[in-house]
């Protein structure tokens, strides 16, 4: 099974419109959820009258910050609901329950929010300008601002007197000067990226309850059963045996759904007692979710005569919103430098408050905004050189062996045969022969692979089918993936092997599902589990057929003796004979659990062909290429889904996707008529390379997919935008305003 396409487990439920989600859930006295968001993108909040919501027939409360059974902490988590400042426009400041969805919409369109409005911070570099205006008044900023000064935010333009900087950090080796003074061409540029939302179907979901015992249930749509359970436990301070999670179905997520909607839901079924379900409009969800966020990146690179890279430096600003307590700046400085040998660098990350959302993780948190500004460096350094691009590349990419700016050795990385089949294929061999206005790009992209611990449990049943059961959220098909792993493993055919997704109470312990690590965490462990497993089933066996466990194998759903096929034994009646009263096997389980310790970087190159209207700065892609190191596909089906997926992604990213603000910090749109998102006309034919370069720590050479394909898209749109007329894009998305503009200054080409 391993290696051959099949068709998702999941698929026709999905299809079909029957899997259940958060949303589709019946449950006896269920009270609905409705948040009122704040309409200033900074103000004090001085009062809220409930009165007229209250008057509605059906509400049955109007919660505020007050009425909430908080424990402390801080971050959005702890603060649920707007205390006493509004930090950005579209925040949650009150939350209407009632007996019906129509009442607590009728209810939360009554509440009268008195706010004093305030100068809002919405730039990243006037954020942290000599006395500019903070982002957040309270006790907050004043610790941010201690904080930037224990971290040498003084030193240099200005930041030491901005309560705005939240985090500075410095990633630094060698001499960065020097090695930019002695190399024989520099280049550098100032790139920004705008806000990006998920785009996920389903919106931001949860159901939450209090049983008799004081427990408080949680079945949420989120991509980490265990972090919810923690941060819960957290922010309402309950002992963690009192707090169960369950993942339920997700409808997308790709990075946007860890703790957004779980604390408002929790906060009333533990004020109230009863169900209470919380399902955002579309509206709210582009308004009060945590899209990715927008950054500021300035590099400067140079490298000899030759091509060998010499230094690069750099600052990396990232918008951390009012509430923001993550930040993907650290992320995008370390990818910044590219999958590339560098002698000396010097990076600063800067974490920056503004009034705008809290920011949150997307496909390859940090990796699309990195990944443009140097590739397109290193496009322009080869022009300089007058070197082949993907020559340049090979000769100074990562290989095994070497260590990245993170210091860690590289185990195994993929990008050089990537880069290698790539070179070969006719659309590059062919690009100078293409109509005027037409340019191919290159770009590789790279993420470096996640790591958290996971464990596995794979239980025989009575029924002589094998069960898979961990906390992994299902996402992308991973419950097919679980599936091939366990039956290769354990000797099964696939039919006979199911996955069920367990709570927090009842599932082993697993981390978050995003990072590009599910398979190669929860995989492993799922292996470990089944081997473990069959080990159990080996033992029964060779108690039955008395003979000793090494001389035995699993084939056809039977154990039988090497060379004596004949007194096989089947697996379904050694599981009914364990499996009953009296029965003198112990259970055929195992269990399995990784840490893994050894990063699998995946890597993908693109190659994308386009075609620039001059007359109005349209981009049409005609065609896109993408190979990518996938380890071992063990389902080439789910796997090249996941490139056109994550192709398809970087596409919106690169033309596009992009949250709008007015002046004042409003959002403009908020729903998919508004923002704009790859259409079937727009997305070309994408062609998938699959590159095996086997992890020796995953399950059967396997390492995750996910993440990659999107890192390098919008590099090679912009490569081959600066192909077909000459001009270099520094913003994102490039859209026809912009690109016409760039057409306006620049020579024909």
């Amino acid at each position: 099974m391993i290696g051959t396409a099949r068709r998702r487990r999941d698929g026709e439920a999905k299809v079909r419109g029957t899997t259940r989600y958060v949303g589709d859930m019946p449950v006896y006295g269920l009270l609905h959820a409705r948040p009122v968001l704040a309409a200033d993108a900074h103000a004090r909040l001085n009062g809220i009258d409930t009165s007229a919501a209250l008057a509605v027939p059906g509400v049955v409360a109007v919660l505020t910050h007050a009425d909430l059974p908080l424990a402390g902490g801080s971050g959005r988590a702890a603060e649920p609901l707007a205390r006493e400042e509004i930090v950005w426009a579209g925040q949650p400041v009150a939350l209407v329950i009632a007996e019906s969805e129509a009442a607590a919409e009728d209810g939360a369109a009554l509440v009268d929010v008195d706010a004093e409005p305030l100068e809002a911070v919405l730039d990243l570099e006037a954020a942290i300008a000599d006395g500019a205006p903070l982002a957040r008044l309270s006790e907050k900023a004043g610790e941010d601002e201690s904080a930037a000064s224990a971290h040498g935010g003084g030193e240099g333009e200005g930041a030491a007197t901005s309560g705005n900087l939240a985090v500075e950090q410095h990633l630094t080796n060698g001499d960065a000067a020097a090695g930019l003074a002695a190399a024989d061409h520099v280049v550098k540029g100032r790139f920004r990226t705008n806000w990006v939302h998920q785009a996920y179907l389903e919106p931001q979901s949860t159901l939450a309850w209090v049983e008799p015992d004081g427990t408080l249930v949680v079945h949420s749509s989120t991509q980490g059963a265990f972090m919810a359970r923690q941060g819960l436990a957290n922010t309402f301070g309950l002992p963690m045996e009192k707090v169960r999670v369950q993942a339920a179905p997700i409808g997308g997520a790709f990075g946007g759904k860890l703790m957004i909607s779980e604390p408002l839901a929790a906060a009333a079924a533990l004020k109230l007692r009863r169900p209470v379900r919380i399902v955002f409009s579309r509206r709210e969800d582009f308004a009060a979710g945590n899209p990715a966020p927008g950054q500021l990146i300035e590099l400067e690179l140079g490298a000899t005569a030759d091509g060998a890279l010499t230094a690069i430096r750099g600052r990396i600003m990232g918008d951390r919103g009012g509430l923001g307590d993550m930040g993907v700046e650290a992320i995008s400085t370390m990818l910044s430098a590219g999958p590339y040998r560098w002698p000396a660098h010097d990076l600063t990350a800067l974490g920056v408050s503004t009034n705008r959302v809290s920011p949150g993780a997307y496909r390859a948190p940090g990796a699309p905004p990195a990944a443009f500004a140097v590739e397109t460096l290193m496009d322009e350094l080869a022009q300089q050189l007058g070197r082949d691009p993907i020559d340049l590349r090979l000769q100074n990419v990562l290989t095994a062996g070497d260590k990245g700016i993170d210091g860690q050795e590289i185990v195994v990385f993929g990008a050089r045969e990537c880069l290698e089949r790539v070179r070969e294929h006719p659309l590059y061999a062919g690009r100078d022969q293409l109509p005027a206005d037409e340019g191919v790009g290159v770009a590789l992209g790279f993420w470096p692979g996640g790591l958290e611990p996971a464990g596995a449990i794979c239980k025989l049943d009575s029924d002589g089918r094998l069960t898979i059961v961990t906390a992994a959220a299902d996402m992308s098909g991973i419950e097919n993936a679980f599936i091939a792993i366990a039956a290769e493993a354990f000797g099964l055919p696939e039919e006979s092997v199911r996955v069920t997704t367990g709570d927090t109470a009842s599932a082993p312990y697993g981390g978050v599902a995003g990072g590009s690590k599910v398979t190669y965490t929860y995989g492993r462990a799922v292996e470990r589990a089944a081997e473990e497993a069959k080990q159990r089933l080996l033992d029964a066996a060779a108690s039955e057929l008395e003979i000793a466990p090494e001389d035995l194998e699993v084939a056809d759903g039977e154990v039988r003796p090497l060379g004596a096929p004949a007194r096989a034994i089947s697996i379904a009646d050694l599981a009914a004979k364990t499996y009953t009263f009296g029965g003198r096997h112990r259970p055929i389980e195992g269990y399995g659990s990784s840490a893994q310790i050894s990063r699998a970087p995946g890597a993908a190159v693109h190659l994308s062909h386009v075609k620039v209207d001059r007359d109005t700065g349209e981009v049409r892609l005609l065609a896109h290429v993408i190979a990518q190191d996938v380890g071992k596909a063990l389902n080439p089906a789910l796997v090249e889904g996941q490139m056109h997926g994550g192709t398809a992604q970087g596409m919106g990213w690169a033309l596009l996707e992009e949250l709008s603000h007015s002046e004042d910090g409003q959002l403009q749109g908020g729903t998919f008529a508004e923002y704009a998102l790859p259409s079937t006309d727009q997305v070309p034919p994408i062609e998938t390379l699959l590159i095996e370069v086997p992890a020796p720590d995953g399950p059967f050479g396997a390492k995750g997919v996910g993440e990659p394909p999107v890192c390098g898209v919008p590099a090679a749109i912009a490569n081959g935008i600066a192909a077909a007329t000459g001009i270099r894009l520094d913003v994102l998305p490039m859209t026809p305003v912009r690109v016409w503009a760039e057409l306006q200054n620049a020579p024909v080409v």
